[in-house]
Formats: C-alpha cells, structure tokens, sequence
C-alpha cells in the first residue's frame, strides 16, 4: 500500500513540475476563411445580412439590418488576441414613423400535421 501510494506521489509530482509533458506536439495554425448570406423576406420585412473573413490571426466583418423605421444598421468590425473586438456602427437613412398605426400583425403557430 504504501509503495502504491509512493509511486501515485511521484506521477503527479512529475506531472505538476513539467505540465509540457503532456501538451501535443502539433497545434495546428487557426485556417483563413471567408463566408456570407443574404436574407430578404418581403412578407416579414427583414432584410439582413453579413460578410466575415479571416487571414487566421484576426476577423474581418460587417453585417447590416433594415431597421423598423427605416434605416438601416451597418456594423463593420475586428477582432483579434490583442484588442478584442472592436466595432464601428453606423446608421443610414432617416427614420420614420407613420402618423396612425393600423391593427397589430400576428403569426399563429401552425404546428404539425394540421
């Protein structure tokens, strides 16, 4: 028993003096990348979208969304280990608001099968 825990002693001994020792040899490098999408739907009215790209050390992007008066919402931003994200909003348009509002618009859930 007491050579059992002599020997559990000295692993984690070992383990806490050197912790590369068990770190893996290859850390593969963060891949460039590059994406986007679209999405308008005329019934709803939603008309968004983004774009982001990557050089695998730091992220590039911008998405956009038409607002419910009218403008629309630009956010282009980085982000990196060093100074985190960073991001610049920017509006377009001038917001309007109608003078009477009709009945509110709502979407019953459908479920399934019916």
């Amino acid at each position: 028993m007491f050579y059992k825990v002599l020997v559990a002693v000295l692993v984690v001994s070992v383990t806490l003096a050197d912790p590369d020792v068990y770190e893996p040899v290859y850390k593969p490098e963060p891949l460039p990348y590059y994406f986007n999408y679209n999405v308008y739907d005329d019934y709803k009215g939603a008309n968004y979208g983004q774009q982001e790209k990557s050089d695998g050390k730091a992220v590039y992007g911008s998405y956009t969304v038409d607002l419910p008066d009218g403008r629309k919402q630009r956010v282009d931003y980085t982000a990196d280990h060093y100074k985190g994200y960073v991001a610049k909003v920017s509006y377009y348009g001038k917001a309007q608001h109608p003078k009477y509002y009709g009945p509110a618009i709502t979407f019953k859930h459908q479920g399934y099968g019916h």
